[in-house]
């Protein structure tokens, strides 16, 4: 059986010293005799991340900041790779971190981590996978599943006690995003100001406190070849930490698309997710297994998701922002204020305003 693959030849722009690199690696770690071949994953449009291979004998993920100025605090690669070292023991999905460099090598921090094998579902099923209704499910229940299993953890038994401080978490987010998006506000996307008046106006009491990834989607999580609704690898925990689970499931929700949606809501990231085809849980459905997995009350699940949706929105326009300014040339980025409009516009409508 064959599946595609899901890495590709370096883009322009984003090469790697090859040979600094792997002078590097060979003081560091044991690896068999022969050239380093590096590969960009292509998805994601935040770090940048490569395969780092040697024949067949030895691959490893490679992750660093995107190319130009960031914001701060942001791309943490250091970060990253404690909550990994924190993680991995207790939650397998969570990958096996190696190394972690400050920067004076190529310039950029980066850590390295163990490549998992599998398959990710993104905007199509992978060759060799047969789309049906039950499959479509089946991936629901699992990413459910598997986020309750990871709210179910208790954080202070890991080393991201010392990581984090938990009390006042949905209040530092509310304010703490209104700020970055006002920020990175360009004269092309809204202000936003009567969404965030809402918001500011309408934070719910945390009534419980769990490890939360903060960017659960499916096309970051990995499933099995041999059995495509097992997942066996989750990624991207850069925005991990230790807060209200609701607002995991909130950010959950706002990148879970349903065949109902408005277009743009579908597209915003390229082309609509799998999640819209049948048999994938509407995110009622997501949300009400998720009460029943967790025992979490989900009455407040509208503030939410429409916080969700306006972190979304900075989220892109902190992208966008890099991209009108020249610190990035990637064309991908050239339309994300459109979206960023539209994403405010939909999370005033969820909150009713």
């Amino acid at each position: 059986m064959v599946y595609t693959e899901d890495t590709r030849p370096v883009r322009q722009g984003e090469e790697l010293d090859v040979k600094k690199l792997e002078r590097y690696l060979r003081q560091q770690l044991d690896m068999p005799s022969g050239d380093i071949q590096i590969r960009q994953f292509g998805a994601g449009h935040s770090n940048l991340t490569y395969e780092l291979s040697v024949g067949e004998e030895w691959k490893a993920v490679l992750r660093r900041p995107p190319m130009g100025p960031v914001a701060p605090k942001a791309h943490d690669m250091e970060r990253e790779f404690k909550v990994l070292q924190s993680l991995h023991p207790v939650y397998p999905l969570a990958p096996k971190p190696y190394l972690y460099e400050s920067g004076n090598l190529i310039g950029h921090p980066f850590f390295l981590m163990e490549r998992r094998e599998g398959l990710v579902f993104d905007h199509t099923y992978p060759e060799g996978v047969q789309a049906t209704e039950e499959l479509g499910r089946k991936l629901s229940e699992t990413m459910v599943d598997r986020l309750a299993e990871l709210h179910s953890l208790d954080y202070r038994n890991t080393p991201l006690k010392d990581m984090v401080k938990p009390e006042g978490f949905m209040d530092r987010q509310v304010h703490g995003w209104i700020k970055r998006y006002e920020k990175a506000r360009t004269d092309d996307v809204v202000s936003g100001e009567r969404l965030k008046k809402w918001l500011v106006g309408n934070i719910p009491e945390s009534k419980d406190v769990s490890i939360i990834h903060y960017d659960y989607k499916l096309n970051n999580a990995m499933f099995s070849k041999e059995d495509p609704s097992r997942m066996v690898g989750l990624f991207d925990w850069e925005m991990t930490t230790v807060g209200d689970p609701m607002a995991d499931v909130g950010a959950a929700m706002s990148y879970w698309i349903q065949k109902n949606d408005p277009e743009l809501l579908k597209t915003g990231l390229g082309k609509p997710p799998l999640t819209v085809q049948k048999g994938f849980f509407t995110r009622d459905e997501f949300i009400h297994r998720y009460a029943e997995k967790s025992g979490r009350g989900v009455d407040d699940i509208d503030f939410y998701l429409t916080f969700a949706y306006f972190k979304l929105a900075g989220i892109v326009q902190q992208i966008y922002y890099r991209y009108k300014n020249g610190q990035t040339e990637d064309p991908r980025f050239a339309g994300m204020h459109v979206f960023v409009n539209q994403l405010i516009r939909h999370a005033e409508e969820t909150a009713g305003l």
